[in-house]
């Protein structure tokens, strides 16, 4: 163990407990994490696989998957083969895409944030703020798009700073930054981030004068926040892993179709007086 990292307390094994400083220090690595004279160093903590993880090379991107040490191979079944020949990045726009044909339309974005139970405001701000954003970077002309529309085979043109960096500049997904993102800001190992780790990661990960990575990593971890809407405040790390990928999108849409049917059945057998949005 190098000696920069023996001012670190031996009082733990590093798991829940412990602190940040105890977990360094349990690091067996020819190597050292944390150094007393950058205390940001022992604050934000990156991760850092052991021999036994499940995770394979998680410093390599990966092209058409996102894994993560609890799910190694990503997700799964039907969304894997269906979308298995798009980058991470076009997966994740998949869904706002329901005709496959590779452009995504603001009525588009309406549409399937509306099927969430986003209110028509709500859905036409986001809609607007997407596509005001998004459209010109991905467009394969030098003249903008007057409809605001997305090329999916060209998003990867809109990769921003100031964020967790868990897609690379080609639209691949790195798992070791999203490690990254929680090993560092979820310092108590609740499993997921708060409002108040979100606050600490969009604060720590901002480049100098990036206002516009600044932006996107806000508005974008806000309307995370506001699909998720978890019941104790914390951002699961599963789901923030399902949003990389888009796979929670069509899950939580068919979440609120079944919310709606169920309240039109009981609407329903009371006579009526309950009736679905």
């Amino acid at each position: 163990m190098p000696d920069s990292t023996s001012f670190l307390p031996d009082r733990s094994s590093g798991h829940l407990n412990a602190t940040n400083q105890d977990k360094a220090a349990h690091i067996k690595k020819p190597y050292s994490i944390a150094i007393k004279s950058a205390p940001i160093t022992t604050e934000r903590l990156p991760y850092v696989p052991s021999s036994n993880d499940r995770l394979l090379d998680p410093g390599v991107a990966r092209a058409n998957s996102a894994p993560t040490q609890e799910h190694p191979h990503g997700t799964q079944g039907t969304w894997h083969e269906q979308h298995k020949n798009q980058t991470v990045l076009q997966q994740h726009c998949a869904y706002f895409d329901p005709d496959s044909d590779g452009i995504i339309w603001p009525l588009d974005t309406y549409r399937s944030t509306r099927a969430w139970g986003w209110s028509i405001l709500l859905a036409a701000i986001a809609a607007s703020i997407i596509h005001f954003g998004l459209s010109y970077p991905s467009n394969p002309s030098w003249i903008p798009d007057p409809f605001f529309r997305i090329w999916i085979s060209r998003v990867h043109k809109n990769a921003h700073g100031s964020d967790s960096l868990s897609y690379d500049n080609e639209g691949r997904f790195r798992p070791q930054l999203f490690e990254d993102m929680f090993s560092k800001y979820d310092v108590e190992g609740k499993g997921g981030l708060s409002i108040g780790d979100l606050l600490k990661f969009h604060k720590g990960q901002r480049n100098a004068f990036d206002f516009w990575g600044w932006s996107a990593t806000a508005l974008e971890w806000t309307a995370v926040y506001l699909l998720l809407w978890p019941e104790d405040g914390i951002v699961r790390k599963e789901d923030a892993r399902q949003v990389m990928d888009g796979s929670i999108f069509q899950i939580k849409a068919d979440e609120y179709a079944a919310k709606k049917q169920n309240k039109g059945v009981t609407g329903a057998q009371s006579g009526g007086m309950v009736k679905s949005k």
